[in-house]
């Protein structure tokens, strides 16, 4: 028996050598016809815009493995510049370097004998991908002849090709935009992608499981900020993940912030617009249409998080404003005109706090307000004229505290297919004190709240591009104002207490109901000045509102008017009364205007009492 299995171990061990020569013959023999077949699918698959060039090729039939050492996809200038004459030419071009590209796990047979290429994975280490971007008008329109496939580009040589896995881990990504013969871009560095399940068939494009063949595309990029093309802001994030199977897109430590300090921003603006900063912990999107977002620019997802924020919009009121006629331009409108189509079924806001500031341009101080901790939804947010028709209204819910004080819940209607921008706002204001205002008042105006209840205040308005019209309910009582002199040289304020003693007895209810029982319900009617913005409108209507339910009337300005010169008659032998009565008739008449009734010149959220200058027109404006 032994000869036998002497016999048999012999006849195995020479199959193997014998197998390991073929392998190791067919390796080295078949190396340049790969290399050369390689070379050609690439040029020919895409047109010969790209050519594959390499240093050396490992290739291993008997594991199926193939390596390629510092492999660089490039793409022909001279090619690129025929197909731009014949309209042929892409939008978008890669230029691709890596020191090594791993193939693993194919069957070589299999490819030869039914044309079937099955990989498990490939690898490339350490790439550098430079995506430029060059638009053509010609892309846009209806092409005669439809463009060729990926699957079309390759049918010929593979009936299918499946990848398991594609990994590229620390890629460097380049994105470069021409357009007017300028270079705009963008630099990533250490980013990762995972790719899984790549099937290239007859019917694998038509999949709608399938994002460009591919069953699940998985970027993380670790951090990144961006140069926005303005010249004036900036924008950063911590982390960025996108998965396509998950349909998820998440952001963390998102900046959106000027690129210089708030001074060096005004000096070049030359001019009281907007600045902005916002930042959020989270930024979220849930099931987002990642094929409609490539292929057509739409975005579509069904939920979008705002989580743990802030948004600071700062006005400086030391430079000139320079309105323009904004009806037509209320949110809402302006999301009609946006070019590309935006469709959000729920847009959450979870703990954002919303801060407005305003520097003085009289008293060169800033004051803001502030609405803590907003909470809430905003539904339908679409310009989709299609999915308007079954629905056309944009709702939002909101509450947050004012002044981190009092909570107010606000509910806001847009009717999205109005031709006169036709809303609807709603809301209520909780129990808080009102010298919580004084962060405002004080710097801005010179006042102050000496004391203040505010019980309940409740609102349901309606609206147009012209007027704002509803009923207003204002409960408070023991309301005191203090208007103030200015600080002295050690900072310290005093009020003018006979122009307050006036405002407080002539012009003020101190509670609603007043003392004689009677309750005010504010029926508002206000008309909108062309020049304000919608919120400012929105501001103003309510502050109508609250003058009625406090009982100010015109004929209420004028009498305190009228008291406050006969008062500036009977001081005048007395320097320091006359120059506090002098005060009278200008201050306490301004105030009743500014923190009543605000100048065409002010901001867009925060009442004035005597800015006097005059805005005067200019192209330029914020909203």
């Amino acid at each position: 028996m032994r000869p036998v299995w002497k016999w048999v171990l012999g006849i195995i061990s020479a199959l193997l050598i014998i197998l390991l020569c073929v392998v190791w013959y067919y390796s080295r023999n078949w190396k340049p016809i790969v290399e050369i077949k390689l070379k050609e699918v690439v040029h020919n698959s895409t047109d010969g815009l790209y050519a594959l060039h390499f240093d050396d090729m490992d290739l291993n039939i008997a594991l199926g493995n193939v390596t390629l050492y510092n492999a660089e996809l490039r793409p022909d200038s001279a090619v690129y510049q025929k197909m731009i004459a014949t309209k042929d030419a892409p939008n978008n071009r890669y230029h691709i370097k890596l020191k090594k590209l791993k193939v693993r796990r194919f069957n070589l047979m299999d490819a030869l004998t039914n044309k079937k290429l099955d990989i498990k994975s490939i690898t490339f280490e350490d790439t550098q991908i430079h995506l430029m971007n060059e638009y053509h008008a010609f892309n846009d329109t209806v092409r005669t002849t439809p463009k060729k496939s990926l699957y079309e580009s390759v049918k010929d040589l593979f009936t299918s090709v499946n990848v398991t896995d594609i990994i590229v881990d620390n890629v460097k990504f380049k994105y470069s935009k021409y357009a007017d013969g300028k270079e705009t871009g963008i630099d990533l560095d250490k980013a990762t992608i995972k790719v899984h399940d790549v099937l290239l068939d007859e019917t694998s494009h038509q999949d709608s499981s399938r994002l460009f063949y591919t069953k699940m595309v998985d970027v993380f990029i670790p951090g990144f900020e961006y140069d926005l093309p303005d010249g004036y802001y900036k924008a950063k994030f911590k982390s960025l993940r996108i998965n396509t199977r998950d349909q998820n897109v998440l952001m963390t430590d998102v900046v959106y912030e000027p690129r210089m300090s708030k001074s060096s921003f005004y000096k070049q603006k030359k001019q009281n617009v907007t600045m902005a900063i916002l930042k959020f912990d989270t930024l979220r999107a849930e099931h987002l249409d990642f094929r409609q977002l490539i292929d057509n620019k739409n975005t579509i997802a069904s939920v979008v998080q705002l989580k743990n924020g802030t948004v600071d919009l700062f006005a400086d009121k030391r430079y000139p404003k320079y309105p323009i006629n904004k009806i037509g331009y209320s949110p809402h409108q302006k999301l009609l005109r946006m070019k590309s189509l935006l469709r959000l079924d729920t847009v959450l806001v979870d703990d954002v706090t919303v801060t407005y500031h305003e520097m003085s341009g009289k008293y060169f101080r800033e004051g803001s307000i502030s609405f803590n901790h907003v909470n809430g939804n905003i539904l339908n947010v679409t310009n989709d004229s299609v999915y308007l028709k079954k629905n056309k209204y944009m709702r939002a819910d909101l509450a947050a505290k004012v002044m981190n004080a009092g909570l107010l819940h606000a509910k806001l209607g847009f009717d999205m297919l109005s031709d006169n921008g036709t809303h609807t706002y709603s809301g209520t204001l909780g129990a808080m004190q009102a010298p919580a205002f004084n962060r405002i008042l004080r710097p801005l105006l010179n006042v102050e709240i000496a004391s203040g209840n505010i019980k309940k205040v409740a609102f349901n308005m309606q609206g147009t591009d012209h007027r704002n019209w509803g009923d207003f309910r204002f409960d408070y009582d023991d309301l005191k104002i203090n208007l103030l002199n200015k600080k002295n040289e050690d900072g310290e304020q005093s009020s003018k207490k006979v122009v307050s003693f006036l405002v407080n007895e002539l012009l003020i209810n101190d509670s609603n109901p007043d003392k004689k029982g009677v309750y005010t319900v504010a029926k508002v009617n206000y008309r909108r000045v062309p020049e304000h913005t919608f919120f400012k409108t929105m501001w103003q209507s309510l502050l109508d509102g609250i003058k009625q339910c406090a009982g100010i009337s015109k004929e209420r300005e004028a009498k305190l008017m009228g008291v406050a010169e006969t008062g500036k008659n009977i001081v005048e032998k007395g320097k320091d009364i006359v120059e506090g009565a002098k005060e009278v008739g200008k201050k306490a008449g301004n105030f009743i205007k500014g923190i009543f009734k605000k100048k065409e010149d002010d901001s867009d959220s925060t009442p004035q009492i005597d800015d006097k200058k005059k805005d005067t027109p200019k192209k330029d404006s914020d909203e």
